[in-house]
């Protein structure tokens, strides 16, 4: 986002520190923008902890009934599983508050045609349904072993909302901070397009991990031969062989990131902040990869390896939206 108000590689972070260059009440809009930042990290970590839930089989800890646990709270005899499942939905439904306030707050505090106050919106859209397809996953008893088609999709839309809601919320945070207000479309429509196609494979590559952690779970391996034999194995359940096409298309994604760091980085004598955390997260996560697959998958490791990936697509997103947009003209406001 090139021009006044616009999110520049020296000026937007992940830290909620930056001084806002206009301010509808004093105080007001600095306090809104920590609390957009504070809600996005919340839902990172409500993600991790999503993910724990998966890996560790603990969706069956509250049977098929949701939002409560088989009918009732939790008591004090209640299971592992049964803490880690509705500890789960409890830091779900702390979420939504977050960001139902966060939607109040926002439209308080900016102007109408504001991009900021919209894109709340849409994150507060895409964790109600969020909250649904959760729901879904368990009503539909898609959890455990569960190794049907219907889980399959179900988790890909889920976690293809989840980047969707994360976006939404780094793009409200970092307007926010940054006094951002409106902006246009630049009108090279065929590098527009080429961003548009690189943040669906990054989404992709998300998604396909996403399954290759289920066939992980779902069918553990006890070595890296038998692991490597359960790809290409005749017999092999095609869910592990879909796990194939997480590495593919991730080598497209990182060949997109490299693209936006190269792009972000032309006609500067030296890499910006957010191209060096860029490639330094990129560098990461295809490591952490690499050492997954060495080690079997631990939990630990899957976590990580999702927590860099949130990560990197929250940089990622920001990034591409500096590429795209412009500042509006005052001119040309309603």
């Amino acid at each position: 986002m090139r021009g006044s108000g616009a999110i520049t590689d020296t000026d937007w972070t992940f830290w909620s520190k930056a001084a806002l260059l206009s301010n509808p009440r004093p105080g007001g809009m600095s306090q809104v923008a920590r609390f957009a930042w504070t809600a996005l990290y919340w839902n990172v970590a409500v993600v991790l902890w999503g993910a724990y839930v998966r890996a560790t089989g603990s969706g069956t800890g509250c049977g098929n009934r949701w939002p409560l646990c088989n009918g009732d709270v939790v008591g004090a005899s209640a299971s592992g599983q049964t803490v880690v499942e509705f500890t789960h939905r409890i830091t779900s439904v702390i979420s939504l508050l977050m960001v139902t306030g966060l939607v109040v707050w926002c439209w308080r505090v900016t102007k109408k045609g504001d991009w900021a106050r919209y894109s709340a919106v849409l994150a507060a859209v895409f964790l109600a349904n969020e909250a649904l397809l959760g729901a879904a996953l368990v009503l539909l008893k898609h959890v455990g072993n569960d190794q049907s088609a219907g889980r399959i999709l179900f988790l890909c839309l889920h976690f293809g909302n989840t980047l969707l809601l994360l976006a939404t919320l780094s793009l409200t945070a970092a307007w926010l901070s940054n006094g951002s207000r409106r902006f246009t479309l630049i009108s090279k429509w065929r590098e527009v397009g080429s961003i548009g196609l690189g943040l669906l494979a990054t989404m992709v590559t998300g998604i396909t991990g996403t399954i290759a952690a289920l066939a992980d779970t779902l069918y553990p391996a006890t070595s890296l031969p038998s692991s490597l034999a359960q790809d290409f194995s005749s017999r092999t359940p095609a869910l592990l062989r879909v796990r194939l096409l997480h590495p593919a298309v991730a080598t497209i994604a990182a060949c997109y990131v490299l693209w936006v760091i190269w792009r972000s980085s032309t006609g500067r004598d030296r890499f910006s902040r957010s191209a060096i955390a860029l490639i330094t997260l990129l560098f990461v996560q295809v490591g952490i990869g690499m050492t997954n697959v060495l080690f079997l998958t631990p939990v630990w490791l899957q976590i990580a390896h999702l927590f860099v990936a949130d990560a990197l697509w929250i940089l990622l997103v920001l990034a591409s939206a500096d590429l795209v947009l412009e500042a509006a003209k005052e001119g040309r406001q309603t």
